[in-house]
């Protein structure tokens, strides 16, 4: 983990216009679905922030938080979206950003973080449920309308009828599980999980080779899904098997 990157928050035009411009080179995304300057000042100025990792004055990491009511008064995190510089990527920086952004949140008396990713994405599952230990209770169908991917190395031609299908992360801060990783530790095992759920080992390999099977895949697994959660499943971690990478859910009384 360098030791010259320093996490805060982004306060000025300029180091939000930076979040923008991260996104442009880390997403291979249209400027329609970039989130634009304006979005990021208002989302400050309501409450949200944006927490930034810096190399001395270079942003290369960032993560953006909104703020979100659910019932008559409880006041959460929404957490909308998160990117590392390319030659930063895998060296802790993303987690750094993670933590610091539940701290962030504990300090302001907030007790609960959501968020959304791609059910397909092995290191984006291993990463929310094994190191952040976060929980799943809710799988969206085409929660954006047609999909788009969202590295600039994959270059997929995606008109084609993909949904963008996510799972919603639950990030309960003050949790045991939370609470013990946060510290570098490593909680309990929860045992034999009653259901698991596979997923492709490298999808964006099957939808640029053959988008129909991908699709099909889709389905079965937004199927297993909603049929688990039907029955008060959770999904509580993720097995990274190189050739069967892996959801595992329990019963909601083993959490």
């Amino acid at each position: 983990m360098p030791e010259e990157i320093a996490i805060r928050e982004c306060t000025t035009v300029e180091e939000l216009e930076a979040c923008v411009q991260l996104q442009r080179q880390v997403f291979a995304l249209p400027d329609l679905e970039i989130s634009p300057r304006r979005h990021l000042i208002v989302s400050r100025l309501v409450g949200g922030w944006t927490l930034g990792a810096f190399v001395r004055s270079e942003l290369v990491g960032f993560v953006h938080l909104m703020i979100a009511v659910r019932g008559a008064n409880e006041i959460f995190g929404y957490s909308h979206m998160m990117a590392v510089a390319v030659p930063y990527q895998s060296k802790g920086i993303g987690a750094r950003l993670k933590w610091a952004q539940r701290d962030r949140a504990l300090a302001e008396g907030r007790n609960f973080i959501t968020w959304t990713w791609e059910p397909m994405r092995v290191r984006n599952a291993h990463f929310n449920l094994n190191r952040l230990g976060v929980t799943v209770e809710s799988y969206a169908e085409n929660l954006y309308g047609a999909d788009y991917i969202t590295e600039p190395d994959e270059k997929v031609d995606v008109p084609r009828g993909i949904d963008s299908d996510r799972l919603f992360a639950s990030w309960d801060l003050r949790s045991e599980r939370v609470t013990v990783l946060a510290s570098g530790g490593q909680p309990q095992p929860l045992g034999p999980p009653v259901v698991t759920i596979e997923i492709p080992p490298n999808w964006p390999l099957m939808l640029k080779e053959d988008v129909d099977a991908a699709r099909r895949e889709q389905l079965r697994l937004r199927e297993e899904f909603q049929r688990a959660f039907a029955a008060g499943l959770v999904c509580a971690g993720f097995d990274r098997n190189a050739t069967r990478p892996c959801y595992v859910l329990y019963e909601r009384e083993r959490l």
